[in-house]
């Protein structure tokens, strides 16, 4: 069956008042950026509180699918028959050819119900009348089916509009808010698998994400780098284009390294990696940091040791997976597409710089003690590693 347009449905936003407008746009806009690989000529429009995708001409309907199941703010996306009103009778055929193309003979057997709705309030028959009208003749038409009103299998949707809407099929959309309506965050991104789940998440409730990777040549190779933009642009699947800042810390890690005890490495490295995010983050207009940890999951994820990095910021940094176990954010990594990547084997600083046996309740004290031995060279090598950031410009990963 060809659909010459999609009914797209949203959640939140239907609660946002009188600054619902500015929602809605925000989603027009995201939509018509999500389409704009798709081959095709789309039309997205407004109308008496819905949002609609008009093909203009031939397109992919799994593509179209695909590209609308990735904007955050959209709860379905409902493939839509579109019909001029010529009255009862005319209408009543077209539903029975609806069903007959939309459901072949060997799947003409369920249960159903038909659910109309009359927004345009000068159509001659209530919306209970069409209801059961177009069931009846359903019936007639179709001696398989059989009416269930509380546990359908199908639900068949005449919307009585402008034009008259007729679908059956829902799609499943992410939920969430449209990218962009609640401010900018940097994220922290690594190669592994808990970021890119982080980056998503905060996404989800329309933040835009900048992100700030951290690369140590020759310890970490041109791969490992090639990987986290890799995964970047699995997330641009879903935030739309990420400003990505790959800062050199090899220097800043080495001194870390040499100069403070081994026990205190990864709290002293990750309160630098805070200090030179948050300058990006500054730069870039961001109201927060965001990163992967989760409370236990490592040495450095402890309560005590999330506390003593915290103390470097002044921003809020939000940790979106906070309450969540391995298993549950490997299954978000896999359900958006990042897990695969995160697992390839090319490591980044963060793990080829480990202790062996890290301090678990670091104190704040102690921590800083043992960063006065860096005192002196630290400026200048943060301000080197500020200077020579490559920023490059992330897009959704050709044929995701």
């Amino acid at each position: 069956m060809t659909y010459q347009a999609f009914l797209i449905k949203y959640g939140e936003i239907g609660i946002k008042g009188k600054n619902r407008h500015i929602f809605e746009d925000t989603l027009v806009s995201r939509i018509r950026g999500a389409l704009e690989p798709v081959d095709g000529t789309f039309l997205v429009r407004k109308e008496n509180g819905r949002i609609y995708v008009q093909a203009q001409d031939a397109y992919d309907y799994g593509e179209v699918v695909s590209a609308l199941s990735c904007v955050f703010g959209i709860v379905g996306i409902c493939p839509v028959v579109l019909l001029e009103d010529e009255g009862f009778e005319k209408l009543a055929s077209q539903v029975v050819a609806y069903v007959a193309e939309a459901f072949p003979d060997k799947e003409r057997n369920f249960t159903f119900k038909v659910v109309a709705r009359r927004a345009r309030k000068n159509y001659p028959m209530e919306s209970m009348e069409v209801s059961a009208a177009l069931g009846e003749r359903l019936l007639d038409a179709y001696p398989g089916l059989s009416v269930d009103v509380h546990h359908p299998q199908v639900v068949v949707h005449v919307e009585i509009r402008n034009q008259i809407n007729v679908y059956s099929k829902v799609v499943p959309g992410p939920g969430g808010m449209p990218v962009g309506t609640a401010g900018r965050a940097m994220l922290l991104l690594s190669g592994g698998i808990d970021s890119p789940v982080a980056g998503y998440m905060v996404a989800k409730r329309g933040v835009k994400i900048d992100a700030v990777y951290f690369h140590a040549p020759p310890y970490t190779s041109e791969r490992a780098k090639e990987k986290v933009i890799e995964l970047a642009g699995e997330i641009a699947k879903y935030t739309g284009p990420i400003r990505l800042h790959i800062v050199n810390f090899t220097q800043i890690q080495l001194a870390i390294y040499d100069r403070c005890p081994h026990d205190q490495l990864t709290i002293i490295m990750r309160r630098y990696m805070m200090k030179l995010a948050e300058h990006f983050a500054r730069e870039d207009g961001c109201l927060g940091l965001v990163t992967g940890e989760s409370i236990g999951q490592v040495a450095s994820q402890t309560m005590q040791s999330l506390a003593v990095t915290n103390e470097v910021c002044t921003m809020p940094v939000y940790r979106p997976l906070i309450g969540f176990d391995k298993q549950e954010i490997i299954n978000v990594a896999e359900k958006i597409g990042t897990y695969g990547t995160s697992i390839l084997p090319y490591e980044d600083c963060c793990t080829i710089f480990v202790a062996k046996h890290p301090v678990t309740k670091p104190n704040a004290k102690s921590i800083k003690k043992s960063e006065s031995h860096l005192a002196g060279d630290m400026d200048a090598w943060m301000q080197e590693a500020i200077d020579s950031v490559e920023t490059v410009r992330v897009d959704a990963r050709a044929g995701q």
